[in-house]
């Protein structure tokens, strides 16, 4: 069954069969007031408890995380939780809502990201692993709050965290609001660090939603029903199991659902190729194309010299379609960026019947841990040097760089600004540096800051997004410029991409991305600032090296038949 309130859809999972039932967009279009659907191709699925429709104002009644003793194996792991299940399922709680936590370490360090590929493409499913450790903004915060890494109850680093089904997941048409980050919120709690929230929010959400990225709708987030926490010399199974009768989401249900999951998980773990093998691009197709590119570059240009016009930077992005044989496995693909990811974020989404978001992004939106907060400022790029003379001169080019000097000020200047409207005072050490990555460089600040009040958190997230690293400046003048000359849907790309946790959140900035589909291919997603000075042809230059993490692991020929 699917209902409607102020286009939020509920979904609901039949607990006993084991296999998601979906319904057609057509059954829900008559609805569905609030977008239009352009492509019948896409179903939506019948899932667990969408929490936008709690009322924010309620707390569930219930919020607890329960440890195991640590077992040599996933597959003990698996034991142990099927047999606590079986407990919780024979001794509810006396509670109408809430959430709880089932967690056994496991005494052997396992990549989350194999656990995943291992569990067959059971959707929904997420995945995030934050930057390493050593990596500017944790230092920073260190010096503000203390240790400003996620841990577990044994002090074990959290590397990443891989997850399949959702315990509650939340999903909007309309702009992300208050009152939705409240109803995240509602289901978690400080006592409780690592029962968490992952997704992301579309770049734009006034924009129409087009085909591609319909599932995802305006946002996605999701507590996992199955969790796989890859820590620092060890690892972790979870299982969550959340429940509100006022969403008609019992608790009987929510421990059906979490059963027929944990049947479909396998303890099973293979180890995965960190390669593409033997794959051929049989087509690419940018949107737009050079010539398309340089006429927009051009009116951007036009646009930022005008006496009458406030805008000094804007963002342009392209949208470029691979297509390859055989398709390439999301989870395969975001492997191999994780060789040259160790200074970066990496990320996938995916929704039920809906494709994968993944992306390998350097940016980090911010990262709350209690009050203290830090953020960074990211612009200007260049190629990195095939010897340490030619990768110096390259830098000191860019550290050199008028137009690039330009264009890191609007952004860290506007992240400043917006840090300082929530913040008692507000950190920029260094003021300008330069970020190495294994492809490309760029020149970075770090900011950070005291929250006055956690509540702070939603005015940082949707102030600090979209910056001018993405977007431009001002704002609004950007945005609109982006709405009239791009000629498709930015979705998530861009977008802030991460999660919300009762006393810790972190999030990075959705680029360095593409959308995975079986049988359609890639979307891979970059852009470029355009200030005044820029110019069209080298800014495709600079799409064409933030693409190449992507297509380098792919072969430009045909095969033979």
């Amino acid at each position: 069954m699917a209902a409607t309130a102020g286009g939020c859809i509920t979904r609901f999972m039949d607990p006993d069969p084991m296999k998601y039932r979906c319904i057609s967009s057509a059954t829900l279009i008559a609805s569905r007031q609030s977008i239009h659907i352009s492509n019948q191709r896409h179903q939506y699925c019948l899932l667990s408890m969408n929490g936008c429709h709690g009322d924010p104002r309620v707390p569930v009644g219930i919020i607890e995380t329960r440890t195991f003793m640590a077992v040599p194996s996933p597959a003990l792991a698996m034991d142990r939780l099927n047999s606590a299940i079986a407990e919780l399922k024979s001794h509810p709680p006396p509670f109408d809502s809430g959430i709880i936590r089932l967690q056994v370490p496991i005494q052997q360090q396992i990549e989350a990201i194999d656990w995943l590929h291992a569990q067959h493409q059971l959707l929904p499913r997420c995945f995030f692993s934050g930057r390493s450790r050593g990596v500017g903004p944790h230092l920073f915060i260190d010096s503000i709050n203390g240790n400003g890494n996620s841990q577990n109850s044994a002090g074990h680093n959290l590397v990443s965290v891989a997850g399949v089904g959702s315990a509650v997941f939340f999903q909007h048409f309309c702009p992300f609001s208050f009152d939705d980050w409240r109803s995240i919120k509602r289901f978690l709690s400080k006592k409780c660090p690592l029962i968490r929230a992952y997704g992301a929010i579309r770049f734009d959400a006034r924009a129409d939603i087009s085909s591609e990225w319909e599932t995802f709708g305006s946002f996605y987030f999701m507590v996992p029903q199955v969790e796989f926490d890859e820590l620092e010399g060890c690892s972790m199974l979870a299982t969550t199991v959340a429940w509100d009768n006022s969403l008609l989401w019992t608790y009987g249900k929510a421990i059906g659902a979490l059963q027929a999951t944990m049947r479909q998980v396998s303890s099973i773990i293979v180890k995965l190729q960190k390669e593409v093998p033997n794959t051929f691009i049989l087509s690419d197709n940018h949107v737009p194309g050079k010539i398309a590119w340089d006429l927009a570059v051009n009116r951007a240009l036009q646009m930022i010299s005008r006496s009458d016009s406030a805008l000094v930077k804007v963002v342009l992005a392209r949208s470029s379609r691979v297509v390859t044989t055989p398709d390439i496995d999301p989870l395969t693909w975001l492997a191999c960026l994780q060789v040259e990811g160790e200074n970066a974020y990496q990320f996938c989404l995916q929704p039920p019947c809906g494709p994968a978001f993944i992306g390998n992004t350097p940016e980090q939106l911010f990262h709350r841990n209690s009050l203290s907060i830090c953020s960074e400022a990211l612009a200007g790029t260049r190629a990195r040097g095939g010897s340490n003379a030619l990768d110096l001169q390259i830098e000191l080019d860019l550290l050199s760089s008028p137009k690039d000097h330009h264009e890191f000020t609007i952004v860290r200047e506007c992240i400043r600004r917006k840090l300082e409207a929530v913040c008692v005072g507000v950190l920029v050490e260094p003021k300008k540096a330069i970020r190495k990555l294994p492809r490309v460089q760029h020149l970075y600040a770090q900011l950070a800051g005291r929250l006055r009040s956690e509540d702070d958190e939603f005015d940082i997230l949707t102030s600090l997004h979209p910056s001018p690293a993405v977007c431009g400046f001002p704002t609004e003048e950007a945005r609109v410029l982006i709405a009239e000359t791009e000629m498709f849907d930015r979705g998530m790309y861009a977008g802030p991409v991460g999660w919300f946790g009762g006393g810790e959140s972190e999030f990075a900035v959705g680029i360095r991305s593409a959308l995975v589909e079986k049988g359609l291919g890639a979307l891979i997603y970059a852009g470029t600032g355009i200030v005044e000075g820029s110019n069209s042809s080298q800014e495709w230059e600079e799409l064409e090296l933030k693409t190449s993490q992507f297509t380098k692991l792919m072969k430009l020929e045909v095969p033979l038949s």
